[in-house]
């Protein structure tokens, strides 16, 4: 690429927000390109600039994308989960890495022995001993050590493949800081190129999905699921604070920075989301 390209492509990453709003200087900008002789020469390396942004920031979210989840499932298939398994299965320890766990077998092996129970007086099931029944409990009961065992294992091969993955995806953003600076401004010319209406939905969707009077049910379920993920335990205390503070912290960043940035560049927007959220 030449220099003239990597000056530009650097001029619209450098590019911030002004005293003026965008909109007027927009304006403001396209009545001096009608008015230059050479503006068909311009927007022809403009043409050439947005492609050359736009390709490389899509390459290079798909770069940000892939590498860790392939280095997530390579090193955990090949390299750490042979070891963890050879390391597991060598030493001696409990089934069970929390308590939630035991939690949850223990209560999935008693909804079995009711189950059992109930199919048997309701006829589902011919009246079996007390031998045979204790046995099909201890086979049950050995299922769930099996899956339980399994589950401990996978939560420190999850542990150990995940921070590399993360380590990766920072590494690439270290390394690559200019595909990274071109990418910020492709992601902000896409956001505040958008009309006033969907700049008010998008927003009224991020707030009302993740701050909004619905989301802790679906924050519980978003912590729930990456406790288990790493084998931590289902603390309610932490995530009942967790949710009560979270959101709230996430909706006043929200708040500032419509205060802060959009109120500034896009004030019509601003104007479209209150009316809409009302």
């Amino acid at each position: 690429m030449k220099y003239w390209n990597l000056k530009k492509i650097n001029q619209l990453t450098l590019d911030k927000t002004g005293v003026i709003p965008r909109s007027i200087s927009k304006i403001v900008e396209r009545f001096k390109k009608e008015l230059n002789p050479n503006s068909e020469v311009e927007a022809i390396e403009e043409f050439k600039i947005a492609r050359y942004q736009t390709l490389t920031s899509i390459r290079y979210i798909i770069v940000l994308m892939i590498m860790p989840i392939l280095i997530n499932q390579i090193s955990k298939t090949f390299i750490i989960g042979p070891i963890v398994d050879y390391c597991w299965n060598q030493t001696e320890h409990n089934i069970f890495i929390n308590e939630s766990q035991e939690e949850r077998a223990f209560a999935e092996l008693e909804r079995f022995e009711e189950k059992l129970h109930f199919e048997m007086l309701i006829g589902k099931t011919q009246n079996q001993s007390t031998f045979n029944i204790n046995t099909e409990i201890s086979n049950k009961a050995l299922e769930l050590a099996i899956k339980y065992n399994l589950e401990s294992c996978n939560a420190i091969k999850n542990i150990i493949s995940d921070c590399l993955s993360i380590t990766v995806f920072i590494l690439l953003i270290i390394i690559s800081k200019r595909q990274f600076s071109i990418l910020k401004s492709f992601i902000n010319e896409l956001i505040y190129g958008l009309s006033d209406t969907a700049k008010a939905f998008l927003i009224i969707l991020f707030t009302d999905m993740f701050v909004g009077f619905h989301s802790p049910h679906g924050w519980e379920v978003i912590i729930e699921a990456i406790l288990r993920h790493f084998g931590l335990a289902e603390n309610r205390e932490f995530i009942f604070i967790f949710i009560s503070t979270f959101p709230v912290i996430l909706d006043t960043i929200f708040k500032y920075w419509i205060f802060r940035y959009l109120n500034r560049i896009s004030p019509s927007a601003v104007a479209t989301y209150h009316n809409m959220n009302e």
